[in-house]
């Protein structure tokens, strides 16, 4: 049985909507999804480059939710 892993890139576009691309992996094989439009693609290598390059370019999304906050 194949081991599953998943994350999420997620960014707010200027109306301070959220978006979120997922990307999964099964294997070796890399896919990147978007919840908000349905969008997927196969990605190899820099799925979440990928994802972000997406969420910039279809949905104006660019403001990282995690910058700015403090880690402890």
């Amino acid at each position: 049985m194949p081991e599953i892993n998943a994350s999420k890139v997620s960014r707010w576009d200027g109306h301070g909507r959220e978006h979120v691309v997922r990307v999964r992996r099964t294997g070796v094989q890399r896919t990147i999804s978007c919840d908000t439009c349905g969008w997927r693609q196969g990605a190899q290598f820099l799925p979440w480059l990928k994802a972000q390059e997406h969420l910039a370019q279809a949905h104006q999304a660019t403001v990282d939710p995690t910058e700015g906050r403090d880690p402890h």
